[in-house]
């Protein structure tokens, strides 16, 4: 658990973006990640905010998608790894040692670059996160598996063959069966970790589509290092480069008067 002193620290962040009228839900704060001796994060100080789309642009390998599983802690699956600094999630420190690992997990749902769909049928995907959140009613799991397939707008694709097993979906569609079974868990946080990298055009203009409606109930974390990407989805981006955050703010901002050298070049080429 957070100590007294850091809560105090994060009540008067918060209390601090309120008055401007912001609504962040993660804070970073110093936070320094190595693996052994090499760093990977440099002094990451970011807000994350509740609702909405946050981009963490930036180049392959320049710690993207390291900085966003230490927002669930997957980071800790490598013994060679230590971080210090602070994350702030629902006013706990959730890089301390007593947080429950498994609760935090619970609240933010990953997508990864590829998906990873369960063994089993299309609708077994989704019952098994609904048995981990306790729902074992029959009547109440189905009810559920279509909501949720819907929010992922799949559940027209599928409807007549809940009961085939997953591995027969196309690849996009084995994407968007893993975004309804991740929603089915009802997390605060989505992490979106180039989500549509392995898939067609079309495939991904779907994802973006569901990304684009769900930033209006959830905390969209998205790592992308298509330029063309961060600015149709970005609410506010993150320009990250070697582990460091050279850029910040609102796409309209960054993208129409950058001031680092690097992430004007990096504008430039057009990645």
């Amino acid at each position: 658990m957070s100590t007294p002193a850091e809560q105090l620290i994060d009540e008067a962040i918060i209390q601090k973006d309120e008055a401007k009228g912001l609504h962040n839900l993660i804070y970073v704060k110093d936070l320094n990640l190595y693996y052994g001796k090499s760093q990977a994060l440099k002094n990451i100080e970011l807000n994350v905010r509740d609702k909405g789309i946050t981009v963490l642009l930036g180049p392959s390998g320049c710690g993207k998608t390291t900085l966003l599983k230490t927002f669930n802690r997957l980071t800790d699956l490598y013994p060679d790894i230590r971080t210090k600094g602070s994350i702030y999630f629902q006013g706990e420190n959730i890089l301390d040692k007593n947080i429950d690992v498994y609760a935090l997990r619970q609240k933010m749902g990953l997508l990864s670059q590829r998906p990873y769909p369960l063994p089993g049928t299309i609708a077994d995907n989704i019952k098994y996160a609904l048995k981990v959140r306790g729902i074992t009613n029959k009547t109440e799991q189905a009810d559920l598996t279509e909501h949720y397939l819907k929010k992922a707008a799949i559940w027209e694709e599928v409807k007549d063959r809940l009961k085939q097993p997953a591995g027969r979906l196309s690849i996009g569609q084995q994407q968007r069966l893993c975004l309804a079974r991740g929603l089915s868990i009802e997390p605060r946080v989505i992490l979106a970790d180039e989500p549509t990298s392995a898939l067609d055009p079309i495939s991904s203009g779907k994802i973006e589509e569901q990304l684009m409606e769900l930033r209006k109930e959830y905390s969209v974390v998205l790592v992308t290092h298509l330029l063309r990407q961060a600015k149709r989805l970005a609410d506010y981006v993150v320009f990250m480069y070697y582990g460091e955050i050279l850029e910040k703010g609102r796409p309209q901002v960054v993208f129409n008067e950058p001031k680092n050298a690097i992430f004007k070049e990096y504008l430039e080429v057009g990645h």
